[in-house]
């Protein structure tokens, strides 16, 4: 007789026998690694290079105490410490104290968006594709992805905390030492892990990889403006509520408090359990949020394919939206301070004077137009990339395999990429030139606002276009399509300040655009762009329709 022995593949969601509820995590961290081996060294080398950059450039604007004085009683004002933070670091505003005031907060906020990444996309979103049910098929446990990806975010957050406090520590530069570079360094690392611990809770909540990033970016947004009131108005007690004001009291460079990080620790650690609780609460796939019952009848807009991705794009279109509104009324409100902000900055002057125009006003006006124009952009690339997440998750497949024509599908998002862009830029207007010319009590300066906006529409439109013509002939190539956004702010914005060439920012759309309200209007390149637009994106149709379905 010949003995057999059953191998048994434990149940879908069981943990396995070998190791419990982690069972394969190692495994996993491994895999997500090797997955991000390009994401995440580009991530934590653009916060690298983006701090040591700034505190440079610090060395070179700021020479003189003066210069450092001037730079405090503008700092000192309810915008400017609302964009900054507390105003204890202007009692000895020295490199050091500087670095710590004006960027951690804006530091908070990219370190927070790679974990909020991170985290999404090896838990929800290998739920949602019905990877993480193939895995857990296998000798893999309930909770192995989870903290596979709370692993990952937090050995990422750690490398760039060892490389900001070494790399500012060696710097050189004067009150930027080795103690305050590493409290510096892991203040990033405490405000990533409790951003991807929040993101471990939402991707329980939610059943949709979208819904869980927006909803732990909104915990972003919320920390940011609590911080911001606090500051802006003297209210400490607003700020404590904030893990970005937490952060902030370290004091970095002036007292190097470590204290508040282990607030940071506990909120993380309290949040990643009940992240791993919630997860037990829910089957494979779904959200602890059950979906609601629709209509048993759909409305005529839903049989269009464009009222269709209207309804697909129209969370996301609402949230870019009002984020764009008080972005730009945040822009505006210190519209009429912009002068005494920034006399004292040189390099800032000169880059004004670059851009042009009969005030400070103006010309401030359209430097910053710049960056509400980038923001768009990032909802045109996510919104013209759709088609092409839609046909990796297989959902395109059913649809086309109706009457309905590829063009027509894929027009219909590209279509509302351009016009939810459009009317992205109108609201980031309308917000600017509401609060501008409040600030400036000019209220002939609001229709010149609105309409500097809107200007970057064609910009928008050659960035959807791009996206179609990567989504049509190399699908793979599709996410290529961040290096729009991306150069466009690191060249229009930052090359301004840093004196970059100017054939580099001829390189992209929005280096075309008319810097409205301090330059005069130029149809030229605005009819050109608006027919490189056109050809891009009829471009990228033909070569989605010449294509196969599903191309990898």
């Amino acid at each position: 007789m010949t003995a057999t022995t059953e191998t048994r593949t434990p149940a879908p969601g069981r943990p396995a026998a070998s190791g419990g509820a982690l069972a394969g995590t190692r495994i996993l961290i491994r895999f997500n690694l090797r997955r991000d081996r390009v994401r995440l060294p580009l991530w934590i080398l653009a916060l690298f290079l983006g701090t040591v950059t700034t505190a440079g450039n610090y060395k070179q604007l700021y020479a003189d105490p003066q210069d450092r004085a001037a730079a405090v009683t503008t700092m000192d004002s309810p915008a400017g410490l609302a964009m900054t933070g507390p105003p204890h670091y202007l009692d000895d505003y020295t490199f050091g104290s500087m670095l710590g005031h004006q960027m951690i907060g804006f530091a908070a906020v990219m370190v927070g968006l790679m974990s909020v990444l991170i985290i999404t996309r090896h838990t929800r979103n290998e739920e949602e594709t019905n990877r993480a049910e193939l895995v857990r098929s296998t000798v893999v446990g309930r909770h192995a992805h989870l903290a596979a990806a709370l692993t990952v975010a937090v050995l990422a957050n750690l490398a760039l905390a060892l490389l900001l406090g070494f790399g500012l520590g060696a710097m050189g530069i004067d009150s930027i030492n080795a103690g305050g570079s590493l409290l510096y360094g892991f203040t990033h690392a405490a405000l990533g892990v409790v951003f991807a611990a929040v993101a471990a809770v939402t991707a329980q909540i939610t059943a949709h990889t979208r819904a869980a990033s927006g909803m732990a970016l909104a915990v972003i947004g919320l920390a940011y403006v609590l911080r911001a009131a606090g500051d802006a108005g003297g209210n400490d007690a607003l700020s404590w509520l904030s893990p970005i004001g937490w952060a902030q009291r370290t004091y970095v460079y002036v007292d190097n408090s470590w204290w508040p990080l282990l607030l940071c620790l506990v909120l993380a650690v309290l949040c990643a359990a009940a992240a791993f609780v919630l997860s037990t609460r829910r089957d494979v796939g779904a959200g602890l949020r059950t979906a609601r019952l629709g209509s048993p009848v759909a409305s005529e807009s839903l049989v269009t394919p464009l009222g269709f991705a209207l309804r697909l794009h129209r969370s996301m279109l609402v949230g870019f939206g009002a984020g764009l509104f008080l972005m730009g009324a945040m822009y505006g409100s210190i519209l009429g301070q912009a002068g005494d902000m920034l006399k004292s900055i040189d390099q800032i002057q000169e880059a004004l004077e670059e851009v042009g125009g009969t005030s400070m006003v103006e010309s401030f006006a359209s430097m910053v137009m710049v960056i509400l124009a980038v923001v768009a952009s990032v909802y045109v690339v996510m919104a013209a990339l759709r088609p092409r997440s839609e046909e990796n998750s297989g959902r395109a497949e059913p649809l086309l395999s109706t009457g309905l024509s590829r063009a027509r599908w894929a027009g219909s998002h590209l279509a509302l990429a351009m016009t939810g862009g459009t009317v992205l830029l109108l609201l980031a207007g309308l917000g600017i030139g509401v609060a501008g010319a409040a600030s400036t009590g000019d209220p002939g300066l609001f229709p010149e606002l609105v309409g500097a906006a809107l200007a970057y529409a064609p910009a928008l439109w050659v960035t959807v276009g791009v996206a179609a013509v990567l989504f049509g002939w190399l699908p793979r190539a599709a996410t290529a399509a961040w290096v729009v956004p991306v150069y466009a702010f690191v060249v229009g914005y930052l090359g301004k300040l840093l004196r970059f060439p100017h054939w580099m920012n001829n390189l992209s759309p929005f280096g075309h655009v008319p810097q409205l309200p301090a330059a005069e209007m130029n149809w030229t390149p605005t009819i050109a762009l608006t027919a490189i637009a056109v050809g891009l994106v009829w471009l990228g149709l033909d070569g989605f329709r010449r294509r196969d379905l599903g191309t990898k």
